[in-house]
């Protein structure tokens, strides 16, 4: 099963869901994501998916969660044709399961400070440079995802909303992406002080189910539809053990949506993809100060890497000097 998105409404409601299995695997692959990574990253690309659901052509979106936990910020950009990409700030993270004995993604995110949301309407890269992008924000809740982005449409938005998120980690060391003992985090701490690269991957486990589903009544729902509505978003399951088990987003809509004549509308295709290529460093590079530059042509060399895929990209010598020559060129004319 591929990963998709599905849009659908009921009477007095709207709902998106996702399964999103390969592309939180692709991240993993790309960052090296140990569980809580993995778990972090993986919800909050899914999430964003489903928020960019409702945005139109050519606009976008950013969903930056800074908990100060030992993750750092966890980030993931999204488009409403199905591309996201993500990144997180410490990727080799270890943590005991929590009370729940599943993965402590609120310990890893943190719980001291902000979701925040910027969306992009797609004018700025028309030349629109008056246009600023929309950001809005809402203190964490528990640093979990799924609540706090709740808490954000809620707060931010004024919209009801309930959302729900799940990554599933493989379970030969991990319970829904948490290590099995809490012990480990010594162990991945020397192989990676040893250099022992192989040594500290074996903390790297497999995704094997990750999906999400963001449903919303609309401002004609009645109060019976709200109460099913209510009953039925508690009595689901997580959404990656829906997805582990074989269920697609229509699946995962059929159990939100239990008891309710659901009109399916449309199917994206989501995948993990980063808009950064050689060019694009290219231009970064040029708005560096040439003194800086000067230092890279003097080194003969420079690797640039994206923070968002972790591709490398390579620079030689005279590609330095070329860019170099461009910048001096481009403040002499200023």
């Amino acid at each position: 099963m591929t990963d998709h998105l599905v849009k659908a409404v009921a009477d007095g409601v709207r709902i998106y869901a996702a399964v999103t299995t390969d592309l939180v695997n692709e991240a993993i692959r790309r960052h090296g994501c140990y569980p809580v990574a993995a778990a972090a990253l993986g919800r909050t690309m899914t999430g964003a998916l489903l928020l960019a659901a409702n945005l139109k052509n050519k606009e976008a979106l950013t969903v930056s969660f800074d908990g100060r936990g030992p993750l750092g910020r966890v980030v993931a950009d999204a488009t409403p044709e199905g591309s996201v990409r993500g990144m997180v700030g410490n990727a080799k993270v270890l943590l005991p399961l929590n009370a729940k004995g599943k993965i402590d993604v609120g310990g890893g995110v943190g719980t001291h400070g902000l979701v925040t949301v910027t969306r992009f309407t797609g004018l700025e890269a028309e030349g629109a440079s008056h246009v600023e992008p929309i950001r809005g924000s809402a203190e964490l809740v528990d640093g979990e995802i799924a609540d706090d982005l709740t808490r954000y449409l809620a707060v931010s938005e004024q919209t009801p909303s309930a959302v729900g998120l799940g990554v599933l980690v493989a379970p030969s060391r991990a319970t829904d992406g948490a290590p099995a003992n809490g012990n480990t985090s010594a162990a991945a701490e020397d192989a990676q002080t040893n250099g022992d690269a192989s040594a500290a991957d074996e903390f790297i486990e497999p995704c094997i189910g990750a999906g999400g589903f963001l449903v919303q009544p609309l401002p004609d729902a009645s109060e019976e539809t709200l109460a099913k509505l209510e009953k039925n978003v508690a009595a689901v399951a997580s959404v990656s053990h829906l997805v582990e088990r074989g269920l697609d987003a229509k699946g995962i809509i059929g159990e939100v949506l239990k008891g309710f004549d659901v009109d399916y509308l449309s199917t994206t295709d989501l995948a993990f993809r980063c808009g950064c290529s050689k060019a694009r460093i290219s231009d970064v590079l040029l708005g560096l100060n040439l003194g800086d530059l000067q230092s890279l042509v003097d080194d003969g060399h420079a690797e640039i890497v994206c923070h968002f895929c972790n591709e490398k990209y390579q620079f030689d010598a005279e590609e330095l000097q070329a860019i170099y020559n461009v910048a001096k060129r481009q403040r002499a004319k200023k």
